[in-house]
Order: structure tokens, then C-alpha cells, then sequence
């Protein structure tokens, strides 16, 4: 069963509709990715469901409750959790404060706790604790901001391209944590610009086109598809 969910999402910035009847889920425990060429409105279906883009026409729901009216403060208080793709670490704080940074609204005495999880899944982390987030490389900044979001302990983490900018080895590294990640329950929604990667850890994939559902399938449905492979993965 879907715990997010877009229903019909429709709207853009001024004027025109970047998103038209776009529909977007993702499960407990599973991996959505959404997926397609640039300017397909990827980024801005995820900011749709995060509520920072006002909605001609659709709804969001969130465990079954309809929150299109909530501010993005009031949905992140409900268990949502957003990565942007840039400006995504405080670079003039140590990576442990980065870490409490995102417990900040927190009110229980379990902080620790989580980001001794944290650094279990990003063992890097650790190691540079107290280190300067901006003197990290790309990837490890990645790591940061995901742990960071995950110090809030949210049942939605949604990520936008995490894996912009990184190397293959760095970006294989990070889906398999944020494999890792699903395997805890959360509810995982990816924009990837590297959409055959991402279909391959995805249990469900959405082709966006000009701001419309273009496909819709299982991640594994998705790379067998001829048209899908032909049209945007490359061949």
C-alpha cells in the first residue's frame, strides 16, 4: 500500500504547468524513482509533494490523510524529509553538527541514538565527525545531508538527484546505503538524472515527459521495456 501519494499533481511557477496530471507514490520500505529527460519537471513534482510548489489541480496524501493543504514545515513535522541536490550541507559546521543540525525540532532525548545509526551506515562520517563539512568531497557531502535528514527520523525520505556530480564507485556507494536505508522501512522518493542505475534499485520507476506520467511500472518492468531503453536509457 502507498504511504505517499500524488494524485493528479498539476501546476508550475507563474503561469504555466511544469506538471500536468502527474501522479507519484512510494510504499513503506520501498524505493520509488522518478526518472526522464531534462526539464521533463522531475524536481518539480518532488517539490509538489513537499508542498513549496502551489497546486492548480491535485492532492497529496500521507498515510491515508490528504495534508495538500500543509506547509512544508507541517509536513516535515509529519514524517517527511527532503534532500535538495544542492546547498545541501552547512559547510562552515563539523559534520557532527550538520548531524544535529537535523534533530534540531526533535524533543526527545534519543539524539545520540540515531546518530550513532547514522555513522553505522555512513562509517565515514564517523571517522570525519569533526571535520568541516565543506572540506568533504562531493560524495561524502552526499552522505551528510542524507544523514542529516535521517536524524529526523522520518518515515518518508525523499532525495533529489543524490548522485549528481559523484563518480560511478561513489554513486554505486550511496544507492547501496540508500538500499540499506529501505531495508529500515522508510519510504524512499529519488529524482535521478541516472535513470538506469536507479531503475535497478527502484521497486517502482515513474517516466515523466514534458511534466506528464510518460511510464509507470516496477523498476525491473521499466529496464526491460524497449521503448524506455531506447528513449531514455540509452539503447
Amino acid at each position: 500500500m502507498n504511504y505517499l501519494i500524488g494524485e493528479n499533481l498539476t501546476g508550475g511557477y507563474g503561469g504555466a504547468d511544469i506538471i500536468r496530471n502527474c501522479n507519484v507514490s512510494v510504499g513503506k520500505g520501498e524505493i520509488a524513482v522518478v526518472v526522464g529527460p531534462n526539464g521533463a519537471g522531475k524536481s518539480t513534482a518532488m517539490k509538489a509533494l513537499l508542498g513549496m510548489l502551489s497546486l492548480r489541480k491535485g492532492r497529496v496524501f500521507l498515510d491515508g490523510n490528504d495534508i495538500t493543504g500543509m506547509s512544508p514545515q507541517e509536513r516535515i513535522s509529519h514524517g517527511m524529509a527532503f534532500v535538495p541536490q544542492n546547498q545541501n550541507v552547512f559547510v562552515t559546521l563539523t559534520v557532527e553538527e550538520n548531524l544535529e543540525m537535523g534533530a534540531y525540532l526533535r524533543r526527545d532525548d534519543n539524539i545520540t541514538e540515531t546518530m550513532n545509526q547514522v555513522f553505522e551506515l555512513f562509517p565515514v562520517l564517523k571517522e570525519k565527525r569533526r571535520q568541516l563539512a565543506g572540506e568533504l568531497s562531493g560524495g561524502q557531502r552526499q552522505q551528510v545531508a542524507v544523514g542529516r535528514a535521517l536524524m529526523t527520523r522520518p518515515s518518508v525520505l525523499m532525495l533529489d538527484e543524490p548522485t549528481a556530480g559523484v563518480s560511478p564507485i561513489v554513486m554505486d556507494e550511496l544507492f547501496e546505503r540508500i538500499i540499506e536505508v529501505k531495508r529500515t522501512g522508510i519510504a524512499i522518493l529519488m529524482v535521478e538524472q541516472n535513470a538506469r542505475q536507479a531503475l535497478n534499485i527502484a521497486d517502482h520507476g515513474f517516466v515523466l515527459v514534458t511534466g506528464e506520467n510518460r511510464f509507470t511500472d516496477t523498476g525491473e518492468a521499466l529496464l526491460a521495456n524497449e521503448e524506455v531503453r531506447k528513449s531514455f536509457l540509452g539503447g
